[in-house]
């Protein structure tokens, strides 16, 4: 069996993810842990807090790639070169670049756009509307010269969402739809899947084939059966799987999701075809 996991990132790569052991972040990223349903030691995650143990959880998961996500928002920067360190010469990673035209302005996004994908080798852009200040919708009209850049080049965007918005009136899956109708050649990928608001997104995702959804731990939370429906129908080339390592342990998640329901039809696309795909693995 084959497994792309879409959202895989060590506990070194930010004190976010739990970097500093006895610090308050390190104690949140235990919390969250539980609070998504690991199962055993809350502290797995500490195995990751080398690259040499980061790369040995992904390989005792087995799974083929794993994507390291790259950000840039006031609050959080994990600078793309840093990404770039972390997956160059490891064929069982690949990372994604992080921009924020808001603080780079628009030009400067687009040249980063094009020094990490041309010269560091990442795979798509990641973009945080929401986490901004102020905070953005992502049909804003300052990231459509974005969007047209990306979708010119065949390069996937991927949107944070989901209920750690500060603003939950931000986590609004309508607002996909006039990004979507306008570039029918944009892949565009909604990490968290927007939880709690699975029926809207499920909505403008039937509506446009464009729209991907990679649920990760909140797949696993009370309001997410819809997605199973959905992947057993529609949905079934625009779902991925990512357990959001390492905030849920990868083969627990792996496990977990194969107990959800999905038909035997679906599972490959879901766990790595649909994201080959997306990447231009195949």
């Amino acid at each position: 069996m084959k497994v792309i996991d879409m959202r895989c990132r060590p506990a070194y790569l930010h004190d976010f993810f739990g970097a500093t052991p006895g610090n308050a972040a390190h104690a949140a990223a235990r919390w969250l842990n539980r609070r998504v349903g690991t199962r055993g030691d809350d502290a797995h995650f500490e195995r990751s807090l080398t690259p040499e143990g980061f790369l040995a959880e992904v390989r005792d998961a087995g799974l083929s790639k794993a994507v390291v996500v790259g950000r840039h928002t006031p609050g959080q920067h994990l600078p793309n070169d840093f990404i770039h360190e972390i997956v160059n010469g490891h064929d069982e990673l690949l990372g994604i670049a992080g921009i924020e035209p808001a603080l780079q302005g628009v030009e400067g996004a687009i040249a980063e756009i094009e020094r990490a994908v041309d010269r560091l080798g990442l795979a798509g852009i990641d973009l945080e509307p929401g986490f901004g200040e102020p905070a953005r919708h992502p049909d804003d009209p300052l990231y459509w010269p974005v969007y047209e850049h990306l979708a010119a080049r065949g390069i996937p965007l991927f949107l944070m969402s989901g209920p750690t918005t500060p603003d939950p009136a931000f986590n609004d899956p309508g607002r996909l739809a006039k990004i979507a109708r306008a570039f029918p050649n944009l892949r565009i990928v909604c990490y968290h899947g927007y939880w709690p608001n699975v029926d809207q997104l499920l909505g403008v995702a039937f509506r446009y084939e464009n729209i991907l959804a990679v649920p990760d731990m909140y797949l696993f939370l009370p309001g997410s059966a819809a997605f199973v429906q959905a992947a057993n129908g529609f949905l079934g080339e625009q779902l991925l799987f990512g357990s959001s390592y390492p905030f849920r342990p990868i083969r627990q998640s792996i496990d977990d999701f194969l107990a959800l329901g999905f038909r035997e039809s679906v599972l490959d696309k879901l766990l790595y075809g649909n994201a080959a795909r997306l990447f231009g693995l195949d």
